[in-house]
């Protein structure tokens, strides 16, 4: 495991196109922004593990600004 220090507004990037940013700092809670591509499903661990258990692939959304989302 890889492991960085970051502070508010600073970003890690992922293979080239994935952006994580530190969003704000608040006691022993941060919170952070992903930027991904469309395809890339980025989900919280609980989320995840219960869509594995369950074998659930997440509904992609076109909207009409020509943004992907994933539905839950």
């Amino acid at each position: 495991m890889l492991v960085l220090t970051r502070r508010i507004n600073e970003e890690i990037i992922i293979n080239g196109n994935i952006r994580v940013t530190v969003v704000a700092v608040k006691g022993e809670r941060v919170r952070i922004g992903v930027d991904a591509p469309p395809d890339v499903s980025v989900d919280r661990q609980e989320v995840h593990a219960r869509r594995s258990a369950f074998g659930d692939e997440p509904e992609v959304v076109e909207r009409a600004d020509g943004m992907n989302l994933a539905k839950a």
